[in-house]
């Protein structure tokens, strides 16, 4: 099926609407706007009726991939499945049609819920304060990092660089470049973990913080974590830990004991929120005592009275960083979930997470190379080292993969991995299902050693095929001519 066919449904003389015309007969169009701000010509739009446009619309959307429809084993994304109770308490009404603007007296339970849900992430992590304005991790790494600025800048002591593994996520270098750091890149070694030795021979009484990504991007936990922290704590500096992969070891280790200062939490990932299309998200940032003097305002907290209140008035915050209160409709959400689960519920996921992850590991092995040799945890990453030889990408055995009904794992990340193929299965899925995707990740490593050119013209059923990617990028199409 070509593109133009999906798209091009026009027919002249074809209409969607109707209007009661006799209502303004006697009307002209400077009745309603001033000549200048008409159109002098007919808006070229296409001609379609309500059928053809509601057909389009459905037959678009059921050609898109979502956790509700298929498989989605993006590694470092954790496209887990949202349970329909969170929907369901985030749309009741005290919670969906309250305002933020309301006298805070009647909102009382919208407060009540955000300041436990902020107990409930301090505990799971062992810290001290939080935040739950952040919009995103990214977002949460940007407060974190102006928290940590201030906090330094308040002692007297404003350092110039942050340290930053080279297993950590894209986001981590970018937010410390944005908050004027100089960033210090260290090397993982081959079995994927920080060098203690390395951070000794960066770390000085000019480094701001060590910026970690704990479990990694490789999808192993940092055994030499706690001493590569004290390494940090005795030169003055920082810890700030990505926590995007928390899923992979709630309820078994508080990040506080790890001596992390400073930690964001991606509800999508971690909490079951939704995630993809732009939002909106969390990423809450939990830290410790010495840091909690910093925290963006308002800060939610309980009063003498029994009445939870926003309070302002806090001299050494470093502002807002997002509008009234965050996205409050993600905090039910997320509040709902652990909520549902309880402790053990909670630390059944994370054992859940890795012993997914570690089957796909055991069935893939023998049939493609693995990233590194440390234990995995939530996800596993391998290369397409070993099939360069048959002139086999990475990329091609992404695109296959869409012919045989699944979404492609997240491929070329972390950029430290030649041909990067990373998998994260999550807890939420069946060995059924898994097993069926090995099954087709096999079936391509076999088909690439046999008929390569078969996974070079893939995707074959996708009513678009592969773009000329060079091509796309030197010569962008970014709109469909309206004929």
């Amino acid at each position: 099926m070509e593109v133009k066919t999906v798209f091009k449904k026009t027919r002249k003389g074809r209409q969607g609407y109707s209007f009661n015309m006799e209502s303004i007969a006697d009307k002209s169009i400077e009745d309603f706007l001033p000549n200048d701000m008409c159109r002098q010509a007919p808006l070229n739009l296409p001609e379609l009726s309500e059928l053809d446009v509601v057909r389009h619309y459905t037959q678009l959307s059921q050609l898109n991939y979502s956790i509700d429809t298929h498989y989605y084993p993006l590694g470092s994304c954790t496209m887990k499945y949202n349970p329909r109770i969170n929907e369901e308490m985030s749309e009741l009404e005290g919670f969906a049609l309250t305002h933020p603007m309301q006298y805070q007296y009647t909102v009382q339970g919208n407060l009540r819920l955000m300041s436990d849900l902020g107990d409930l992430l301090k505990t799971i992590t062992g810290m001290d304060a939080v935040t739950l304005q952040p919009a995103a991790g990214a977002h949460g790494e940007l407060t974190g990092l102006l928290m940590i600025r201030a906090c330094l800048t308040d002692r007297g002591d404003a350092r110039k660089k942050v340290i930053i593994p080279d297993s950590a996520h894209g986001t981590n270098p970018s937010t410390a470049s944005l908050c004027g750091y100089q960033v210090v890149t260290v090397k993982t070694t081959p079995e994927g973990f920080m060098d203690p030795e390395a951070i000794k021979e960066v770390m000085d009484h000019d480094v701001a913080c060590l910026m970690v990504t704990n479990p990694s991007t490789l999808g192993v936990f940092e055994k030499n974590i706690k001493e590569i922290t004290d390494i940090v704590h005795s030169h003055g500096g920082l810890v700030y830990c990505d926590g995007a992969n928390l899923n992979a070891i709630l309820g078994h280790v508080l990040m506080a004991d790890l001596g992390v200062d400073c930690l964001h939490i991606n509800l999508h990932k971690t909490f079951s929120t939704p995630h993809g299309g732009g939002g909106p998200g969390a990423g809450p940032v939990v830290v410790k005592k010495e840091l909690e003097p910093y925290l963006p305002v308002p800060v939610i907290a309980r009063t003498e009275h029994g009445r939870y209140s926003a309070i302002f008035d806090r001299p050494k915050s470093i502002g807002r960083v997002r509008a009234f209160f965050g996205n409050f409709g993600m905090l039910v959400r997320a509040y709902t979930y652990i909520r549902e689960y309880g402790a053990e519920g909670l630390k059944s996921i994370s054992d859940m997470a890795v012993l997914n992850a570690n089957y796909v590991r055991a069935r893939l092995k023998g049939h493609l190379e693995l990233a590194c040799t440390a234990p995995s945890m939530h996800e596993v990453v391998f290369s397409d080292k070993s099939f360069k030889q048959y002139d086999v990408k990475t990329l091609d055995i992404a695109k296959r993969l869409l012919d045989l009904g699944f979404h492609a794992p997240t491929v070329y990340f972390p950029i430290i991995v030649s041909g990067a193929i990373m998998i994260e299965p999550t807890e939420t899925e069946s060995k059924e299902t898994i097993d069926l995707f090995c099954d087709a990740m096999i079936q391509i490593l076999k088909e690439a050693k046999e008929t390569p050119e078969l996974l070079k013209e893939a995707p074959v059923t996708a009513p678009c095929k592969r773009l000329d990617e060079v091509k796309a990028v030197r010569e962008p199409k970014l709109r469909e001519d309206i004929e």
